[in-house]
């Protein structure tokens, strides 16, 4: 076991794309032949985020704690934050952020997906559900991950709702390396990774930790049954 590749703090494993961009270096021939089939289907595949390390996660959940950063609801309002206490703060955040040390971006083996090309003129990328579903402008990219992706290992974790992350229909994840690095991690692993760092909520996210791995961790659809 590789404790600081499951909890982000080493990139050895990470194969860059560009500067900015990384992927897992055993996912990039499945990714380049996913690339591939998309082009040949009209869809320009690109990576809207790949590789996250603990430091960048650790900061989005600090900023986001203190209201810093948007925190949209699954219905993408945004949330007051200031109104809110600890318990409430932590459980807005995991809706579509993970704890840091548990994101899967961590692994370089989960990217958030789009294509460029079906944008209109001067319409930026929000990365919201909207824009994946009927008459939005990923639509077709959506159903045709959907019908293919699996042939080449990627699979959708958050295919839909299950009481805990939000639906992220532009989130792939590449099943024969992720599968591994899920069973890995665990709650204690995580609890000691958590213990020396600054992290906004800290008391509260210790003592609900295991209900926060269970709810937010491992509560996720498979490639085979959703």
């Amino acid at each position: 076991m590789n404790i600081e590749l499951l909890t982000g703090q080493s990139d050895q494993h990470i194969h860059w794309l560009s500067p900015t961009c990384g992927i897992h270096q055993q996912m990039l021939n499945a990714w380049q032949a996913l690339c591939s089939a998309a082009t040949a289907n009209g869809f320009e595949l690109v990576i809207a985020s790949g590789f996250r390390n603990f430091d960048r996660q650790l900061s989005i959940w600090n900023r986001k704690f203190v209201g810093e950063l948007v925190v949209k609801d699954s219905l993408n309002e945004c949330i007051d934050m200031l109104k809110l206490n600890d318990e409430q703060r932590i459980k807005a955040i995991l809706t579509y952020s993970a704890l840091p040390g548990a994101s899967r971006h961590h692994w370089g083996t989960d990217i958030d997906v789009y294509a460029p090309n079906l944008l209109a003129n001067e319409q930026q990328l929000q990365l919201e559900p909207w824009e994946y579903k009927k008459n939005g402008p990923f639509d077709k990219l959506s159903q045709w991950l959907k019908i293919n992706a699996k042939a080449f290992g990627f699979y959708f974790p958050y295919d839909k709702f299950r009481g805990g992350i939000a639906e992220e229909p532009w989130h792939l994840s590449y099943f024969p390396l992720a599968n591994k690095y899920q069973q890995q991690l665990t709650a204690a692993l995580l609890a000691t990774t958590l213990m020396d760092i600054e992290l906004q909520g800290k008391e509260t996210v210790v003592a609900q930790l295991d209900s926060i791995f269970s709810t937010y961790v491992t509560n996720i659809g498979h490639p085979d049954n959703g």
